[in-house]
């Protein structure tokens, strides 16, 4: 029951780290230009192209760091969750 706990609150923090991120990504492409934010802001796909391509920050590579590897620890830590819920039950 604690693990669990702890990998939801690990999840969370990541989920809110990722979220920062976007939404610093979001504040510059309205900086930039009010149709680019609009669009990244509708379209998923024109938002991750602005992230890669167009997105201008002293810390850029820190910036996208936060936004992609908290989803991809997240997953690991599911997969991780959720093998121990399954090994516990077949016990």
């Amino acid at each position: 029951m604690k693990m669990e706990f702890i990998v939801l609150a690990l999840m969370l923090l990541l989920g809110l780290v990722s979220t920062i991120c976007s939404i610093l990504i979001l504040i510059a492409a309205f900086q930039d230009e009010v149709w680019k934010g609009l669009l990244c802001f509708f379209c998923g796909i024109y938002w991750l192209y602005y992230a890669l391509l167009e997105f201008q920050h002293p810390k850029k590579g820190l910036i996208l760091l936060g936004v992609f590897a908290p989803g991809l620890i997240a997953v690991l830590l599911s997969a991780a969750a959720s093998a121990l819920v399954v090994g516990t039950n077949a016990l």
